[in-house]
Order: structure tokens, then sequence, then C-alpha cells
């Protein structure tokens, strides 16, 4: 019989298409999830709002600060604004899941295997990573505050100060989950594992960076509670993806030893 020339995609590949169609289809399913989270998000509105006013209520308690709403519109605006961003927290164990799912057709059928482990561990990684910006943000609020002198008052605006809270919680989230990336772009053969540690001197540049700006102040241990994390993270992220490297190597090494055995047989 003639060989088959029908035009199916070669496994653990796929057409642009059918691409394109599962992304739109995963983008979708996100959508739903977030959409979902930001209406608990909603409901839960008035309870965030409390406590991520606390630091501004403890400011109070020595010298005039408080939060103002600068337009009519401006309250129900930011309760939409919080309960976006909360929908994205609720629902990150789908959108992670689905990301990480969006790489499947490049890997082969053991690493496919390593996706349920890959949002096993940035789901709590994100949850960590929010947890450190959410403990941080008050030390920062009562820093960035204590600079302005005593006789002045403090009147922030209700929408720039719960956009500094939600980009300090939300930065340090996704910060946490960065190094699994790093891991999954090894798994794909993107980067090797030598590429990565060779690169450490960027990374640690770029960890410092980012730490500056997610507390944009002098507070030194503030910068060390996103600075370490991040940089034990990237570690265990690089020896990772030397072990795979490794393991990928010996496997192939030993394909290629079996091979003339396998042609003489």
């Amino acid at each position: 019989m003639p060989a088959s020339t029908t035009s199916e995609p070669e496994h653990g590949r796929m057409t642009l298409a059918a691409h394109l169609h599962e992304a739109r289809t995963r983008l979708m399913q996100v959508g739903v999830g977030l959409l979902l989270g930001s209406i608990v998000g909603y409901l839960l509105s008035d309870q965030i709002i409390e406590v991520l006013e606390e630091p501004i209520v403890a400011l109070a308690e020595s010298r005039n600060a408080s939060l103002n709403f600068d337009s009519v519109s401006a309250a129900f605006d930011l309760k939409m604004k919080i309960a976006v961003f909360a929908g994205v927290i609720f629902s990150s164990p789908l959108w992670l899941h689905q990301l990480f799912a969006f790489f499947m057709p490049g890997l082969n059928r053991r690493e496919k295997k390593y996706v349920l482990g890959f949002v096993g561990i940035s789901v709590p990684l994100f949850a960590a990573g929010c947890w450190v910006g959410f403990e941080l943000f008050p030390h920062v609020v009562q820093l960035l505050a204590s600079i302005a002198p005593t006789e002045t008052s403090s009147v922030l605006a209700a929408s720039e100060y719960f956009d500094f809270v939600m980009k300090l919680v939300f930065t340090s989230g996704a910060a946490f989950v960065l190094p699994v990336f790093i891991v999954l772009l090894n798994f794909i053969g993107v980067l090797s594992g030598q590429a990565i540690v060779k690169s450490w001197r960027i990374v640690l540049l770029g960890v410092m960076l980012f730490s500056a700006l997610a507390t944009p102040s002098a507070d030194g241990m503030s910068m060390f509670l996103i600075a370490a994390p991040m940089t034990v993270l990237f570690a265990t992220a690089a020896g990772v993806a030397l072990l795979h490297d490794h393991r990928a190597a010996r496997r192939a090494k030993l394909a290629n030893q079996q091979a003339p055995e396998l042609i003489t047989a």
C-alpha cells in the first residue's frame, strides 16, 4: 500500500490555525473565570477596602491623614477596580493552569506530566508572593508618609492609593512565579541550564531593580523581603534546569549507544 499522505500534524506539534483556536478557547475560559472571580471580589470589596485602608487609619492616630474621593463616581470606580483585582487573584489557579497548558504541545509525553506539577507549584508561589506584598505595603505606606512634615495633612487620593497597593501585591506575586516560567522554558528547549546560570548577574541586577521599584522607599528590609526569596527561587530554578539538561543528555547518550546494537541485531 502507498504511504499515507494525510496532512495531520506531527506528534507534539500543531498547525498555526489550531494553535490560534486553542489560544482563543483558553482565553475564553480565563475570561469566564475572571468574571466569576470579579463578582466575588465585588461582593467582598467593602471588606477588602477596610483591610487595605488600615495603614491610613493607623497613620491618622499620629497625624491628620485620610483618603479622598475626587469625583462622584470615584467610589464606584474603586469598587470595580478592586473587584477585578480580586478576580485576578481568585482565578489565579485557572489562568496559571491555562497558561502552562498552552505550552503543552511543545512538550513530549514525559514532560507533559510536569504541567500539573508546574501549576501545583505556581499557585502557592503566587499566593506567597501576594502575601509578601500584602505584609509589606503597610510598612511602605508608613515609611513614605513619615517623610512629609508632621504639621502637614496627608490627604491621599483613594484611587492612587489603592493602585499602589494592588500593584505592589500583584507584582510580588508575579515575581515569585517567574522562576517557574524559567524552568518551563528550559523544559521546552528555549533556555539551557548553563544559559540560566550564566545570566545570574543580569538576574540579580533585575531582582534588585524590581525590589527597588516594588518598594519605592529607603527601607532596606522591605527590599530584602522581596529580593531574598526571589534570589532563592531563581537559584532553585537554575538547579532544576541543570538537572533536567543532565538527564536529557544522559538519555540521548544512552539512545545513541543502543542504536548501533539495534541495527546489527
